[in-house]
């Protein structure tokens, strides 16, 4: 069995792009997790308490990655493990090794991943129902249901 469950913040914006296929244009989303070893560190305080782990989604996934998926956001995401290999240009062989996503959720709410990034966003900011903050928000218009980042 190849399953991966991973939780983790985003390090960049996702690098999206979009290849021709037959049924038309594919989006591929790639974006790297930083997701925290379980643990103590220990005295020397140097060490990596993260893992850096490459992400890549496909087709809807990769489409939800562009439209709200930004730095900070903390995700957990479902998928599997695929590994590969390359020559680059100077002949050396480069080995590869992803996570292909097959479902990604957020893991906070979007005050927590705005506090967290300092703020700063390039969503939409959607206001609370009735000026209360009573923890709903509207929905931004042009979002379709099947975008929405909850069952």
């Amino acid at each position: 069995m190849n399953k991966v469950v991973l939780m983790g913040r985003l390090t960049r914006d996702p690098d999206v792009r979009y290849s021709q296929s037959a049924n038309g244009s594919l989006a591929i989303a790639r974006y790297t997790l930083a997701v925290d070893r379980r643990g103590r560190r220990t005295d020397g305080g140097n060490e990596q308490t993260a893992d850096f782990i490459s992400c890549v989604a496909f087709g809807k996934s990769g489409e939800f990655a562009e439209k709200y998926l930004h730095q900070g956001t903390k995700l957990v995401v479902t998928g599997r493990i695929q590994t590969g290999s390359y020559t680059n240009k100077d002949g050396a062989k480069v080995y590869t090794t992803d996570v292909v996503v097959e479902d990604q959720e957020f893991a906070e709410s979007k005050a927590s991943s705005q506090s967290f990034t300092g703020g700063q966003s390039n969503q939409s900011s959607a206001q609370p129902v009735g000026g209360a903050d009573d923890g709903f928000l509207n929905i931004p218009g042009g979002v379709d249901d099947e975008n929405l980042p909850f069952n």
